[in-house]
């Protein structure tokens, strides 16, 4: 085994793997020996709580479309209020949720990527999440109150 003295050859860095999952930022000789610290760059996560928003997000649309459907549907009939206001609930909720979980999302992302912690990307995969919770909630809501005024005229 032969050392190198501190002005030594560099360590040698290996190849990085052929999916890019890292690449070698700098290497630190270690003094003394043949040896090197690697730091790798580690690339970037997207969110899971930005991809969870998103998804509640359209949800909520697709729940406040039913609550369109069964409010105008039913509303001859007696039950499009009672049926649109059970959907306008989940839709309400699932918005609410999309909402939250963006609003976490985004700060999940701001606040990754200090030394040695993981950097975390998506932010415009939560704003999307917000606004889809948000007007899935209001549609649902103007939904709602539509089918209770055609209920009521009928």
């Amino acid at each position: 085994m032969t050392h190198y003295p501190s002005g030594g050859p560099s360590p040698v860095v290996p190849p990085p793997p052929h999916d890019g999952a890292w690449s070698p930022a700098r290497v630190d000789p270690v003094a003394g020996t043949e040896y090197g610290l690697v730091h790798l760059t580690v690339v970037p996560a997207m969110s899971g709580q930005a991809t969870g928003s998103l998804i509640a997000g359209i949800a909520s649309i697709l729940v406040s479309t039913l609550v369109l459907c069964f409010g105008l549907v039913g509303a001859g009939e007696g039950w499009g209020a009672l049926v649109a206001g059970a959907f306008a609930l989940l839709a309400v909720l699932l918005g609410a949720g999309a909402v939250a979980g963006a609003l976490i999302a985004m700060r999940q992302i701001r606040g990754s990527g200090l030394a040695g912690r993981l950097r975390f990307k998506g932010r415009g995969v939560a704003v999307a999440g917000c606004w889809c919770g948000a007007v899935g909630a209001g549609i649902a809501l103007l939904s709602l109150v539509l089918s209770i005024i055609v209920g009521a005229a009928s």
